[in-house]
């Protein structure tokens, strides 16, 4: 059985949920899923230019009514447990857990824990941050010791 380790920000949609499992062909996976919730006011900054670069005007304003701290973990933990129950509805076996730490260090020690072959990481696009490198697949890369492979989320968070 092959063992990923699956990196997320936002509910996996069906489309999401074909596109990773039919990865490896029809060799098995075990997903290990890490949720990253909402984060601080710098990460909202940071959304909001992407959604401006994309020429979304309207979805840049409303970051501001983006959830945050607690309200965000809550969200986080049900967007945890639909993806899971969409990944075993598709066959894989499936666990997780929403990021508690820095995301790379929980990444790293998610990855040796569980012997993973690879790591995903499925998020919307980031532009600023993939620019300069600092999104997280550029960043697991230097970290994990795995293949990391960055793909973009099926739908807008």
């Amino acid at each position: 059985m092959f063992t990923s380790v699956l990196m997320i920000e936002k509910a996996l949609t069906s489309a999401d949920v074909e596109f990773v499992t039919t990865l490896h062909g029809d060799e098995p996976v075990r997903f290990h899923v890490l949720l990253q919730p909402r984060g601080e006011q710098a990460d909202r900054l940071l959304r909001a230019i992407d959604d401006l670069a994309i020429g979304a005007v309207e979805e840049a304003v409303r970051e501001g009514e983006t959830p945050e701290g607690e309200e965000a973990r809550s969200e986080g933990e049900r967007a945890l447990e639909v993806s899971l129950a969409a990944l075993r509805a598709a066959g894989s076996a499936a666990d997780g857990r929403l990021i508690e730490d820095h995301p790379l260090d929980s990444l790293k020690s998610l990855v040796a824990e569980v012997g993973a072959d690879e790591v995903i990481v499925l998020t919307d696009p980031h532009y600023v941050e993939e620019f300069f490198h600092r999104d997280w697949a550029s960043r697991a890369r230097h970290k994990v010791g795995v293949p990391v492979l960055k793909l973009f989320s099926h739908s807008k968070a």
